[in-house]
């Protein structure tokens, strides 16, 4: 054992980038993910936790405890604001050492360092090759030396976790309980994985499409118990209009039956989903290569170990993917081209008939307020202190604003004065198998908007008339209630307006507009 085992948590939290609600095993996946499935046997899984639906909003909001627009992001633009505190801001006066590794996202302006992370390795920006080091994945304070890599040993999955084993073992080595964020970027595109990990899925994929793929997810969901025995498949996901799917046709449309493609298309996207699925499989590795140095060390026990994604499965732009970069155009990879897909050489994403599968049994993705963008699977572990009974599914409803109340409950940190008031609520009474204080739950991003009130649901898209709701008879939102339930709609409406001028969504009204 390194160190002294500390009478406070350590507290690891793992985040993935652009992962469907189904992307897991023990979601309903055939991605294999044993490391997740054991941790969600050993532990606690969500069924109804929610993020922000894309990455910075939902970053910001992770590590603050506040929405998106109050701590600085409305949008992948913006800069942590003064007056919010993160997660290693707070843990730090209660003795806590903070390490971070992987996708920052929250702007180069105020760096991981900057923001209470006593070390950083990773990515500051967005999004880049999984290949290459330089100059897209820095150590941070900038005075530290990187681990050597030669270039062709550099796959930033594995990278991350070589990292996350040095901050950790540097954390134990200290006495101190510690805080780590690891923050994959798999699997966002540009989608890259080995060979090696594409191979156990190329096949399957081609052989069953996506279509075959969201029924058996769902089989296995309703067996895990996930979902209500009796649900229906909703209908392939319509691709709501874009700037790019505009000028490729897609507009609109519905995701195509796999069927009535023709093989040379077929045999393109399958190649896609399985690098994807390849990047989510050796994610799960890395997790398994941190989470069997905390047993071997003795940590494991009483570390708290949250898992969730910060948004949907990913439909940019249509159903056929881009590359080269972010937009409309496709190239469709034919013979010996195929095996560059995922390579250093490839720079694509799996297109909206795959992010569909990844969102089972939901509807849309990643940007939008509907389940597929905004529900994550969510998973705590912690032998030591969850009261739950190993396995449990809870069905009560969080948000990534959580995490700030919920970790300072469990470490004893807290909340400076003078900073912005909390918004989220402590996930502690459902640690311990007893039930949350009724709330409602607000989001937005591009317009989109949507706010939970126990069953109900209340949601738009941008520009248009919101749809409503009832969760709990109708979980997959395929029965719009807001002509038969007006009154609800006006009072939900409200509701949603007040918060969006409290939190900065919208402008504030000048007394003379609210007249």
């Amino acid at each position: 054992m390194l160190g002294t085992q500390p009478a406070k948590p350590n507290v690891l939290l793992i985040l993935a980038d652009d992962l469907g609600w189904s992307d897991l095993g023990c979601y309903g996946s055939e991605i294999k993910t044993p490391n997740l499935d054991r941790l969600a046997q050993g532990g606690l899984r969500f069924t109804q936790f929610y993020n922000s639906a894309r990455c910075s909003p939902s970053r910001a909001a992770i590590l603050t405890g506040l929405h998106p627009h109050q701590a600085g992001f409305p949008n992948l633009s913006g800069v942590l604001a003064p007056n919010c505190a993160t997660l290693p801001e707070v843990l730090k006066p209660a003795g806590y050492k903070s390490y971070m590794v992987g996708k920052w996202h929250l702007s180069q302006q105020n760096k991981p360092t900057d923001r209470g992370f006593d070390e950083f390795y990773g990515m500051l920006g967005g999004y880049n090759s999984c290949w290459q080091e330089s100059p897209f994945y820095t150590r941070w304070p900038e005075s530290r030396t990187k681990r050597p890599y030669a270039p062709d040993q550099f796959y930033s999955t594995d990278v991350f976790g070589d990292y996350a084993l040095d901050f950790i073992t540097e954390g134990q080595s200290s006495g101190k309980p510690w805080f780590l964020y690891l923050a994959f970027n798999a699997p966002h595109f540009p989608l890259h994985a080995p060979e090696n990990e594409i191979q156990k899925y190329e096949k399957l994929y081609l052989e069953k499409g996506w279509d075959r793929i969201r029924e058996e997810r769902l089989a296995r969901q309703k067996k895990l118990g996930l979902v209500p025995g009796n649900l229906a498949l909703t209908p392939r996901s319509i691709v709501p209009a874009n700037r790019y799917n505009e000028q490729t046709g897609w507009a609109d449309k519905d995701n195509p039956a796999w069927n009535s493609l023709p093989e040379d298309r077929r045999r393109d996207l399958a190649r896609r989903m399985a690098v994807f699925a390849a990047m989510v499989d050796r994610m799960d590795q890395n997790i398994g290569r941190v989470v069997g140095h905390l047993k071997k060390t003795g940590q494991l026990d009483n570390t708290v170990i949250f898992f969730l994604s910060d948004n949907g499965g990913c439909a940019e732009w249509d159903p056929w993917g881009f590359d080269e970069s972010s937009g409309p155009k496709n190239t469709l990879h034919t013979g010996d081209d195929l095996k560059t897909v995922g390579t250093q050489k490839s720079y694509i994403s799996y297109g909206s008939g795959w992010a569909n599968v990844s969102n089972t049994p939901w509807r849309l993705y990643k940007h939008y307020n509907h389940e597929g963008g905004i529900r994550t699977p969510m998973i705590v572990h912690w032998p030591q202190g969850l009261k739950t009974k190993p396995g449990t599914l809870t069905t009560q409803p969080g948000y990534i604003t959580d995490f700030m109340p919920t970790v300072l409950a469990l470490t004893g940190a807290a909340y400076p004065r003078g900073k912005i008031a909390l918004e989220g609520s402590s996930l502690v009474p459902v640690l311990q198998g007893k039930t949350l204080a009724p709330r409602q739950i607000f989001i937005e991003h591009e317009g989109n908007k949507s706010v939970r009130d126990g069953d109900w649901k209340l949601v738009g898209l941008s520009g248009k008339p919101w749809e409503l709701y009832n969760l709990m008879s109708d979980p997959t939102e395929m029965h719009n209630l807001a002509s038969r339930e007006s009154g609800r709609v006006v009072a939900l409406g409200k509701a949603w307006d007040s918060w969006a001028e409290r939190c900065n969504v919208v402008a504030k009204k000048k007394p003379a507009e609210q007249a």
